[in-house]
């Protein structure tokens, strides 16, 4: 079994695990309006949930953080603050891992300095751009500053890459291939390209006048995501190491399932098939029967396709009404890469205080979603096995099995 030693947070709802939950519990969007007066035209969307207040958690100093892109910074602070949380463990440092998911790298950073490039010339090109936007910045700086010389990678499966980075580490315990893993994900893509990159391909929402209201998961007058960014983390160790260093436990990941749709880029397949399997292998996995989970943290991404094929899904697997599902991103909008290990952090979180949180803006379930969506308010579960989905671009589908200690 692998066990959960470590949580660290940095999102647009918190930077701290105790904000970060406050805010998911009360169910209310923090979307607001961005600095986006580079874009082309006036209907893109121009708000997001950013990164607030990073600066007072003091683990990355003022000089390093202008050497990251943004997304390393969250990411770098988001692991050291798990790792501190697990008790600052001391494996043989070959025996460590860090696997961080992330789906555009330095993104950020590439726009600003590809506006420099257009506006005044190569000699205004940041020379450090290559080190600063290449997407393995986050897990190269974390094994750097905790010293760890076993692998660190990067997962790049898009909006699932957060949960499959998980997947991979469990994988890499279960097999003795290291001893302690700190796996996560990190994302910063609030950016005017990306924002219209996204605006043009119809996938973020259009409530330009209304953001708070903006992303609404399962709701029937849903019309796309909201832009978020930040950081996940967690540290995982086998339990019996675990219990030998008396380390608190949160939970332990039990179960991991990853598919392909192999259907198109964008769109998810509308059955939900490769979902269904993703998460049936997840439970297998798990050595459980989907009647045993009493929790879904669904993708919930509050667009029409990916909500109504993710409905399918669960509608197959659970059978109608099925366990209490709930979405974060209504609150903190699609970190992306990120976007499953702060929601796999959710999950552990709602196990922990058998409190499911409100799917912001939800009001009416779509007709013919045949799914129980929290919202309103929280709703009180006795804790047991909950199943976290993140499914991406592409049609990577990933699934974990988390349970109370």
């Amino acid at each position: 079994m692998i066990a959960i030693t470590g949580l660290g947070v940095v999102s647009p709802a918190g930077s701290t695990v105790d904000d970060f939950w406050t805010t998911v519990l009360a169910g209310k969007s923090v979307a607001a309006p961005l600095d986006v007066q580079d874009a082309a035209e006036n209907d893109l969307p121009r708000f997001g949930c950013a990164v607030r207040g990073i600066e007072d958690l003091n683990l990355v100093t003022a000089k390093e953080a202008r050497r990251m892109d943004p997304f390393a910074w969250y990411g770098v602070s988001a692991g050291l603050t798990a790792f501190a949380d697990a008790g600052s463990p001391t494996p043989d440092p070959g025996r460590t891992a860090v696997v961080v998911g992330n789906a555009v790298g330095g993104r950020r950073t590439t726009d600003k300095d590809a506006r420099n490039y257009y506006l005044f010339g190569p000699q205004r090109v940041n020379p450090l751009l290559p080190l600063v936007s290449m997407p393995n910045a986050a897990a190269a700086t974390l094994a750097m500053k905790l010293g760890w010389r076993g692998p660190a990678m990067t997962i790049a499966t898009t909006c699932a890459a957060g949960v499959d980075a998980i997947g991979q580490a469990v994988l890499m315990l279960r097999t003795n291939r290291a001893d302690v893993v700190l796996a996560g994900g990190a994302e910063s893509t609030v950016s005017p390209l990306t924002l219209a990159a996204f605006g043009k391909l119809n996938a973020v929402s259009n409530r330009h006048d209304a953001p708070g209201k903006a992303s609404r998961p399962f709701d029937k007058d849903r019309d796309g995501f909201v832009m978020g960014e930040g950081a996940g983390f967690v540290v995982l160790e086998r339990l019996e190491d675990a219990k030998a260093r008396g380390a608190r436990i949160h939970g332990i990941v039990a179960g991991y399932g990853c598919t392909a749709d192999a259907y198109h880029l964008s769109m998810p397949l509308p059955d939900g098939a490769s979902a269904v399997a993703a998460m049936t292998q997840a439970i297998t996995d798990a050595g459980l029967q989907a009647s045993d989970i009493v929790h879904v943290n669904a993708h919930g991404t509050s667009t029409p396709l990916n909500d109504r094929a993710e409905a399918n899904a669960l509608q197959k697997v659970f059978g109608p009404g099925g366990p209490p599902v709930t979405s974060t991103k209504g609150v903190i909008g699609h970190l992306i890469g990120a976007a499953g290990a702060v929601e796999a952090i959710a999950t552990v979180l709602t196990l922990q205080n058998a409190t499911v949180p409100p799917t912001a803006n939800h009001e009416e379930l779509e007709p013919g979603m045949e799914i129980d969506v929290v919202h309103g308010s929280p709703r009180p579960i006795t804790p047991g096995p909950a199943l976290s989905n993140s499914f991406g671009f592409g049609g990577h589908n990933a699934c974990l099995v988390v349970t109370p200690p």
